[in-house]
């Protein structure tokens, strides 16, 4: 798999004359974010592990030459993602690379885990605000390991026996961290005893690591939202775990069908797959979600409804849906209130949006979407993953050719979206070297 980096993609464009009715079916992709976390809980196997329905996105390039170059190794194939045990590690990750993925600090402690000590850049990736890792540091001192953090650079080593530990997952602002959640599930899945982490998160991200650990050996047992205690296991055992569908795939998809007018059908990705909260906005927001042949038909028949809602943990309406579902909400009649409560703010799509002459605006963590807006083409950029799709479904909605450009990070989360559009009847123009 190739990990081209921002250069070649930055320099690429996609060209989207909007107006087309999405009629068909799709399938939708393994999940980014599980992936990146189950890739980061490979480390620790004793034995081979193949990671079915890997994403064929940018980021898991990235994350396999970091298994590679710190002594896990590693091959991708399609959408197999295989690991092998160490025979030794270097457990330094490179600073080129560490710094283009947001997991950056869950690979960490998986290798200081496993090599007693670990060298790491502070993460990467979408830089839509800032994004602290300062729970990740805790569970790895809470651990027994000592922390230096000096010029963008993590040092921690492992100074005397391990003992089990406690620490504690919640944020200052935004809830349980998911990631540090996992972090501490990596450091405890090798220590002896039994180690708590209060207020883990529940995210599918940290229950789908759970259950690949668990099934490898490793004791877990949830205290509800309260605790999460990790008994470590001597060996941990490999074999074979299935990376589950992306529901912000769908999600996408979805509301880049709903904004057009057009029905399509998510193949083997029924409604229930959809969490709570991501579904009651979407149907309050005038979109249909029938369950048909194990997948899901979806439309907007009666066109979009303008709504009032918050992002939030899982089953929660999730915060990597916000920006696409603020593209949509551009053509409902009315005025649409979006609250981000996960981050402190999400808006770096809105000045694309407004491009497109969106009647967008911010207070704080409330976007405002005042419609419904005629969409006309412009020449954008999204600057993060989310923010690059929002953009795409604003595309595909507005009068005439707009250009998307900023596809480095559209790569980086999704494995053949504007491929998948494309079949669906979007007027795409793609470069060949993302085809």
């Amino acid at each position: 798999m190739s990990i081209t980096g921002t250069t070649m993609t930055d320099q690429l464009a996609v060209q989207i004359t909007g107006g087309r009715r999405l009629t068909g079916s799709t399938t939708v992709q393994g999940s980014k974010n599980i992936a990146l976390h189950l890739y980061a809980a490979a480390i620790l196997a004793d034995a081979p592990l193949v990671l079915h329905g890997a994403p064929a996105i940018l980021d898991t390039g990235v994350v396999a030459e970091i298994l590679n170059r710190t002594g896990t190794p590693t091959a991708v194939a399609g959408e197999e993602f295989t690991t092998r045990p160490a025979t030794s590690y270097l457990p330094v990750v490179p600073d080129d690379l560490g710094r283009r993925i947001r997991t950056t600090p869950v690979l960490g402690g998986a290798l200081l885990t496993r090599a007693g000590q670990v060298t790491f850049p502070t993460p990467g990736g979408d830089a839509f605000c800032v994004r602290r890792i300062d729970r990740h540091l805790a569970a790895i001192e809470a651990a027994g390991a000592a922390v230096e953090v000096d010029n963008g650079l993590v040092r921690a080593r492992f100074t005397g026996r391990r003992r089990p530990f406690v620490t504690d997952a919640e944020t200052r602002s935004w809830g349980p961290s998911l990631g540090a959640t996992v972090t501490a599930m990596l450091l405890a899945a090798r220590t002896p005893g039994t180690s708590t982490i209060l207020n883990p998160s529940v995210e599918p991200e940290v229950t789908h690591t759970a259950a690949l650990l668990a099934n490898a050996g490793v004791p877990i047992e949830w205290q509800g939202r309260a605790a999460l205690h990790v008994t470590g296991a001597d060996r941990i055992a490999g074999g074979d775990f299935t990376v589950p569908p992306d529901r912000l795939e769908a999600a996408t998809l979805v509301l880049a069908a709903a904004i057009t007018g057009g029905t399509v059908h998510l193949d083997r990705f029924p409604p229930i797959w959809f969490p709570d909260g991501l579904a009651s906005v979407l149907t309050n927001a005038g979109i249909r979600l029938d369950p048909v042949d194990g997948g899901t038909t979806v439309g907007a028949p009666s066109g979009p409804r303008p709504v009032g809602m918050a992002t939030g943990p899982h089953p929660g309406y999730p915060t990597d849906a916000q920006p696409q579902l603020t593209a949509y909400l551009t053509q409902a009649d009315g005025i649409s209130c979006i609250e981000e409560r996960i981050y402190t703010r999400r808006d770096t799509h809105l000045p694309a949006l407004a491009a497109f002459g969106a009647a967008v605006s911010t207070t704080g963590p409330v976007i405002t979407v005042r419609g419904r807006t005629a969409l006309k083409a412009a020449d954008v950029t999204g600057d993060d993953i989310r923010a690059g799709t929002a953009l795409v479904i604003a595309a595909l909605a507005a009068e005439g050719a707009s250009t998307i450009r900023g596809l480095y990070h559209l790569r980086r989360g999704y494995s053949g979206l504007l491929n998948k559009l494309a079949s669906l009847g979007a007027d795409l123009t793609i470069p060949q070297e993302l085809k």
